[in-house]
């Protein structure tokens, strides 16, 4: 129980800081290809937000995704497409690196509402291991919240790159 109360006042404070911090990019978790819904409701997301970069790792083919885009009337130069990741884990493996060399300290993480604890565990541990925080906006879905093992799984893969480089399958993903 001792620990329980540093705990608690560290998530607090975790929590009031993200309330004042202004994120400085979007980054998007591919979906399924068939509707484009995370890509679609990004579009729109960033029209509120018209000056900051948006990343979208996985997910729809190109042109696609750049058409949802374009018939939002957000610009082209706004968007950086990365097709590296095989997995959530390597959604934010693939990317760290280079949102902590543009000197992001912050993004707007946009994901399924059912899969945004996951997205959420891992992206606490591995931005979190270059001093990004996150701020999830779920998109709407009639889906049901994944199990909490594959957070617990993820969780532990994630833990295992900050650790070693290492994802669990494959090769590093670590670009230092």
């Amino acid at each position: 129980m001792a620990f329980a109360l540093p705990l608690f006042m560290w998530l607090g404070y975790k929590e009031v800081q993200s309330q004042y911090t202004q994120p400085q990019a979007v980054l998007v978790l591919g979906g399924s290809t068939k509707r484009l819904e995370r890509e679609k409701f990004t579009a729109e997301f960033a029209r509120k937000y018209p000056n900051i970069p948006i990343w979208i790792t996985g997910g729809s083919p190109p042109k696609f995704t750049q058409r949802v885009f374009a018939k939002a009337g957000i610009d082209s130069k706004r968007l950086h497409l990365d097709y590296e990741a095989v997995d959530t884990v390597t959604n934010f493996t693939t990317l760290v690196d280079e949102l902590q060399a543009r000197g992001i300290k912050s993004v707007y993480l946009i994901t399924s509402d059912f899969h945004m604890r996951r997205a959420c565990v891992i992206g606490e541990i591995i931005l979190g291991s270059r001093g990004i925080e996150l701020k999830p906006v779920p998109v709407p879905s009639e889906t049901s919240s994944e199990p909490i093992t594959k957070s617990i799984r993820d969780g532990a893969r994630a833990i295992l790159w900050v650790t070693t480089g290492y994802t669990g399958i494959n090769e590093p993903t670590n670009k230092q």
